[in-house]
């Protein structure tokens, strides 16, 4: 008797455990202070050249000052004290927290469905390793392109409005799972073979439609990407070697 009641304890205890992993929730949303918002603009103006040159389309702060640190950014002139210039400009004038709350609460009502996709993203077979975290932070900016990330940390960060439009996509699951799916491969496949933007871009894109186009059915690829590798990759289980693609090109 002792050891059936100590196998049930087991059973409901392994049940319950699934169900809290299932229902756990795998992105913590953040509005930027003031300050994160001066360190994300003035990244952007520090790589201006390099968004200009593959055509992203940033957004800025307007005035004076951000045309003068962009011209400065192009003549490789930065300094400490346009950074300080930089973060009166947005706390005194500019940064307004309430911003973002339309934007968050977007991302919010997509919630169910971004910790469903990423998931699933583990499970996907590969003879790679992909970089997962438990928990991802996606950070809100009114700047910027439309997304970027940092594999170290697992954080994101995403563009919106005021009116809480994101760009290329009125769903923001879109980007986000863009954005963990780079976290994901960057270490064992882009960094590991050197891969340049714009096929680095092309492997995600595929990875996303694939995988997830019948979730994200507004997912497309971007214009920016190298095609070449499409031959390789017109179904999932083509990713299960990308290594061996990749390095093979």
């Amino acid at each position: 008797m002792k050891n059936t009641i100590k196998i049930l304890f087991l059973i409901y205890l392994f049940a319950g455990l699934q169900i809290i992993a299932f229902c756990q929730n795998r992105i913590e949303l953040t509005i930027p202070t003031a300050a994160e918002e001066t360190e994300y603009v003035w990244r952007t103006i520090r790589d201006i050249s390099f968004f200009e040159k593959f055509n992203y389309q940033v957004n800025l702060p307007k005035g004076k000052l951000i045309i003068d640190l962009i011209n400065r950014s192009k003549a490789n002139n930065l300094n400490d004290h346009d950074y300080k210039s930089l973060q009166q400009y947005l706390q005194d004038s500019i940064y307004k927290k309430s911003d973002y709350k339309a934007g968050y609460q977007k991302i919010a009502e997509q919630e169910k469905l971004i910790n469903e996709l990423i998931n699933k993203i583990n499970k996907c077979k590969k003879n790679w390793k992909f970089r997962e975290f438990q928990t991802y932070r996606i950070h809100l900016t009114l700047y910027g392109s439309g997304g970027s990330y940092n594999p170290d940390d697992g954080s994101i960060i995403i563009f919106t409005t005021p009116e809480g439009q994101f760009k290329s996509y009125q769903n923001p699951a879109n980007t986000i799972i863009h954005e963990v799916t780079h976290i994901g491969m960057e270490a064992s496949i882009m960094q590991q073979y050197n891969v340049p933007h714009a096929m680095k871009e092309r492997i995600i894109d595929q990875f996303v439609l694939i995988h997830f186009g019948n979730a994200l059915p507004s997912y497309r690829l971007q214009d920016l990407g190298d095609n070449r590798i499409d031959q390789y990759l017109k179904k999932k289980s083509d990713f299960k070697n990308l290594h061996l693609i990749i390095e093979h090109l």
